[in-house]
């Protein structure tokens, strides 16, 4: 996933606002999984939606930021889906929702008949990095350490854990808590990464490898 905030639904490539509309629905608990559910875009649609945002956010000019969000907003679109940035007090989230909950540009709560339906993804405040380019370009170099050390499984695991922590947390990914290895262990890889079964036979062990490769401590180990 080499990039910041992607109509090819891979989390790996490179290409990643509309203000809150009043409507109660946009106050209320999103899903910020979608992939249990049949009626949500698969997570990487989910994913490359945020890479895009993040892009537009950091865009130079506006025609490139346009490009952006014309590109998220097709891949959404695939799957009736639709997305605009909340804007809150403490942070910015993108909120990704059905097209059919939305009519003249608002919201219309009356139209929500399943509130999990609708995604978010934080963009700013606490846990986030203000520098999402350097992180993920410091991440990409730790898959492809990994990958021509010890091969393309390991590497495929590495790029799933890189993808995780630069999409959940903007994180550098041997800062990853034990707590945060664990959901990415049971629950988004075996859910997201879409492993092999010989990925999955080694999974623990490419983790430690990232953190072998950027010379760190595992906190699986602590």
């Amino acid at each position: 996933m080499p990039e910041k905030p992607n109509t090819t639904d891979d989390p790996d490539e490179t290409v990643s606002p509309a203000d809150r509309s009043a409507g109660a629905a946009d106050d209320r608990d999103t899903d910020p999984d979608p992939v249990e559910r049949d009626d949500t875009p698969p997570a990487a649609v989910v994913d490359a939606a945020e890479r895009l945002t993040r892009r537009a956010r950091d865009a130079v000019d506006e025609a490139e930021a346009r490009t952006y969000l014309t590109d998220r907003d097709e891949r959404l679109a695939a799957h009736d889906y639709t997305a605009r940035v909340r804007e809150d007090d403490t942070r910015d989230v993108l909120v990704v929702h059905p097209r059919e909950w939305v009519e003249g540009g608002t919201i219309r709560p009356e139209r929500i008949e399943a509130i999990e339906r609708g995604i978010e993804r934080p963009l700013s405040g606490p846990g986030e990095t203000d520098d999402w380019e350097t992180v993920e370009e410091h991440n990409r170099e730790l898959v492809a350490t990994v990958r021509e050390r010890h091969g393309d499984t390991h590497g495929d695991n590495a790029a799933a854990l890189a993808d995780f922590m630069g999409n959940h947390y903007a994180k550098p990914v041997e800062s990853a808590t034990r707590a945060e290895l664990r959901t990415f262990l049971d629950d988004y890889f075996v859910r997201n990464a879409w492993p092999t079964n010989e990925q999955r036979s080694v999974v623990e062990k490419s983790v430690r490898l990232v953190f072998a490769a950027a010379e760190q401590d595992c906190p699986l180990d602590g």
